[in-house]
C-alpha cells in the first residue's frame, strides 16, 4: 500500500512540473488546449490545474483564464475550486515583495504614497477594492506586499474581491463552447459595476480624510 501512495507522488510531482514547463513554454491558449485535453481524467486534470494555478505568475497568465478554464471544465460546482486557486496563485508575488528588500529611490516613493493610503483606507479594505478594480492581479499583489499590508489582511482581502471576478469568469468558462484566451473576457457590465463597488467603498475613507485635512492643525501635525 506504501509503495503504491509513494508511487501516485511521484507521478503527481512530475505531472506538476510538468503542468509548470506547460505553463511556462507555451501560450495561454495551448495550456488552455491541453489542460481541456485532460478533462475526461479528473485526477490527472486535478493535478495539472494545481500547477497551472501555483506556476501561472511565471507566464503572466491572467487569473481569469484559471477560472474560465475550470468553469468549463467543472461549471458551477467549480466556484470553490477557482477561489481556492486564486487566493494560492496570488500569494508568491505578494511575499515576493513583502519579505524582500528591493530598495531604490522608485520603490521607497511607491511604498510611502501607496502606505498612505492604505493608512487612510485600512489594510482590508486596500486590498479588496484593488481587488475589485479591472488591475492586473499580480501588480495588486506585489503593491500589496511592498507597503506591507499584514498577511491576513491581505488574504481576507484578495479573497473577497476576488469573488465577483471568479464567479464571473466561472460562468463565462461555463458557457464556452470553443475555450481560447481571447475568449477569456469579462463582460463590461461587470466591470462597470465593480467599479461602482470599488467607488462606494472608498467614499466613507475618502470623506473622513478631506474632513481630517480641513481640519485646523491637523496638517502639522501629520
Amino acid at each position: 500500500m506504501r509503495g503504491v501512495t509513494r508511487q501516485r507522488l511521484v507521478v503527481g510531482s512530475i505531472l506538476a512540473a510538468v503542468a509548470a514547463v506547460a505553463v511556462v513554454g507555451r501560450s495561454p491558449t495551448a495550456v488552455l488546449r491541453w489542460a481541456e485535453s485532460l478533462a475526461g481524467q479528473p485526477a490527472l486534470f486535478a493535478v495539472v490545474l494545481a500547477g497551472i494555478y501555483l506556476f501561472r505568475p511565471l507566464a503572466l497568465l491572467p487569473v481569469a483564464v484559471c477560472s474560465v478554464l475550470v468553469g468549463y471544465v467543472y461549471g458551477l460546482v467549480g466556484i470553490p475550486i477557482a477561489l481556492a486557486g486564486a487566493a494560492v496563485t496570488n500569494l508568491p508575488v505578494y511575499l515576493l515583495a513583502r519579505y524582500t528588500d528591493f530598495g531604490g529611490s522608485l520603490a521607497s516613493r511607491f511604498e510611502s504614497h501607496a502606505g498612505q493610503f492604505v493608512a487612510a483606507t485600512g489594510a482590508f479594505r486596500s486590498v479588496l477594492v484593488a481587488r475589485l478594480l479591472p488591475l492586473p492581479s499580480d501588480a495588486v499583489s506585489y503593491a500589496a506586499g511592498l507597503t506591507r499590508i499584514p498577511v491576513r489582511y491581505y488574504v481576507l482581502g484578495s479573497t473577497a474581491g476576488e469573488i465577483p471576478w471568479v464567479i464571473a469568469a466561472v460562468l463565462a468558462g461555463r458557457s464556452m463552447h470553443e475555450l481560447t484566451a481571447s475568449g477569456a473576457t469579462i463582460g463590461l457590465d461587470v466591470i462597470v459595476g465593480l467599479l461602482a463597488l470599488a467607488a462606494l467603498l472608498l467614499v466613507g475613507p475618502a470623506y473622513r480624510h478631506l474632513g481630517e485635512k480641513r481640519r485646523p492643525g491637523t496638517a502639522d501635525t501629520q
